[in-house]
């Protein structure tokens, strides 16, 4: 692919989709993503996103629940939803995913407000690098807030510690259901040269 094709695919041609081809999403694609997605850097390499990948119709039907009205059907229909989630005790793998630092533990164990924000700010970071790997390979996206957050933890993620982020829907999107395309901020709107 040439750099226009490439940035094409992972930005300026991506879009959230709504409705879903009836076409599965292999473990091993799965598997790939997750392989991909993980290289993405995070500060100290912390790494703290957790992904629950939910593809069973028991599954499905757990999250339902948690679901807003305008995301319920979309949702049961994509071949993959995936929970979003970061683990708030990430700092306990850091002598793992850090070894060149013994210190950086106690970076967070020593500052709950650092460990919290480090959590969360790496953890969407790693969301986002869950959309572009998805996105390379063939798969489309649908990124969705509109649930509650509350109930997805206490139904998933409880045993583990997790919290959930977002959802982020996967699968092969049918562009029937895709909306115009959206206005986007230009560069002196959104940013500035200091």
């Amino acid at each position: 692919m040439s750099d226009d094709a490439t940035q094409d695919l992972l930005l300026r041609e991506a879009r959230s989709h709504n409705i879903w081809r009836d076409e599965p999403v292999s473990d091993e694609t799965l598997i790939a993503l997750h392989d991909l997605l993980k290289w993405g850097p995070t500060s100290a390499n912390c790494s703290p996103a957790r992904f629950l990948f939910l593809r069973t119709p028991e599954a499905k039907q757990r999250l339902a629940p948690a679901l807003s009205s305008g995301n319920l059907e979309k949702t049961m229909a994509a071949p993959v939803t995936v929970i979003v989630a970061y683990d708030p005790h990430f700092y306990e793998h850091l002598p793992r995913l850090f070894p060149h630092n013994a210190d950086a533990r106690s970076w967070f164990t020593s500052n709950d407000a650092l460990a919290a924000t480090t959590a969360f700010r790496n953890g969407t970071l790693q969301g986002a690098y869950l959309m572009i790997a998805a996105r390379a390979l063939g798969l489309d996206v649908g990124p969705m807030s509109g649930f509650d957050n509350d109930k997805v933890d206490a139904e998933f993620l409880a045993a583990d510690g997790w919290r959930s982020n977002f959802l982020c829907n996967l699968g092969h999107g049918d562009p029937a259901g895709l909306f115009a395309r959206s206005p986007r901020f230009d560069f002196a709107d959104a940013c500035r040269l200091l």
